[in-house]
């Protein structure tokens, strides 16, 4: 019987197109192996075609598809202003399963060969400044209520003092090491190298790559795993989870996000949202401080250079501010 991988709330599709759908989500499993995310969102991308094909031009399945069809749904999305960015990703996922159905030979010939993305709007990512990573690493957003570490420690309870403990830790290896968030909670105890101040991470691709990190970060390591985490932890149900929640168990994604989200809004002085920030962050401020490209893109895990190179525009248009505040004949 075949795994249901619909995701919640996606379109319905006739069952002539859902099931060559689903056999193309099942061949990204289990022979490229794709994340439950990419698998997600390309189910959504797929159906979501599907569905405004069927409606449109009663297509039930993807043999009858053709290229005008495919730019009358382009031109739907334009008209429903969806993103430049999300538009070019559905392209991609349409353009990559009309590959794989002609090679199956599910189709005679590709409508999507000729299908143009637009061009992604170029975003520079909002970075923190260093006074307000310090003023960020300094402060807390802990789930159990903790205000901050001006609240006498008598007046916390050894579960709050973890959860605080913790939250220190996601912050600090964050900014530390440049770790994407699902990295971060992936880790294991046994990940650590403390001799050497490094992390083994496996990152996109379940590629394995070893990140350093500081005497700071070693600090906070050090404590929580001395003192904090026997508070939360139950083993059987973390299996040697670096953070845990409250309930014992390793801390999720959507928990670790949240931790960053609200200390970053609590700043109130940065347009910077998201755990991605910590990230933009570190990289900008390895290359502002003469970081080699290629060693940043090592460090940050970028399968190409020109992902890395994106930090190299926010550096200098930071310079040409700089620049004109400060140069008298700017």
């Amino acid at each position: 019987m075949k795994q249901d991988t619909r995701a919640p709330n996606s379109p319905q599709l006739p069952p002539s197109f859902a099931e060559p759908v689903a056999d193309y989500l099942d061949y990204l499993r289990l022979q490229r192996g794709r994340s439950e995310n990419t698998l997600r969102a390309y189910e959504v991308d797929l159906r979501t075609l599907g569905t405004f094909l069927h409606s449109a031009h009663q297509v039930s399945t993807p043999s009858q598809v053709d290229v005008e069809m495919l730019r009358e749904w382009l031109a739907s999305l334009h008209e429903a202003q969806i993103s430049r960015t999300t538009i070019a990703r559905r392209i991609s996922s349409v353009k990559n399963f009309f590959a794989w159905a002609l090679k199956h030979q599910l189709i005679d010939v590709d409508p999507a060969l000729r299908l143009v993305a637009p061009k992604k709007e170029r975003r520079l990512p909002h970075v923190l400044q260093p006074g307000q990573i310090d003023r960020l690493l300094a402060q807390t957003a802990a789930d159990a209520g903790v205000q901050g570490s001006g609240d006498a420690a008598g007046e916390l309870s050894p579960q709050q003092l973890a959860v605080h403990a913790r939250d220190r830790v996601i912050a600090e290896l964050l900014y530390a090491s440049g770790l994407r968030i699902g990295e971060l909670v992936s880790l294991d105890v046994k990940n650590l190298d403390f001799g050497r101040r490094t992390l083994k991470v496996v990152g996109k691709g379940n590629k394995e790559r070893v990140v350093p990190f500081g005497n700071p970060a070693q600090r906070v390591l050090t404590s929580w795993l001395l003192t904090h985490r026997a508070v939360l932890v139950d083993e059987e149900k973390a299996q040697g989870a670096l953070l845990v929640g409250v309930r014992g168990g390793r801390l999720n994604v959507r928990q670790a996000r949240e931790v960053i989200s609200q200390a970053l809004k609590s700043l109130g002085d940065t347009a910077a949202s998201g755990p991605h920030a910590l990230r933009h962050t570190v990289a900008t401020h390895l290359l502002d401080g003469g970081a080699d490209l290629r060693a940043v893109q090592e460090f940050l895990g970028h399968a190409s250079l020109a992902t890395t190179q994106l930090y190299t525009h926010v550096s200098v248009d930071r310079l040409r501010q700089s620049y004109r505040q400060a140069h008298p004949r700017a």
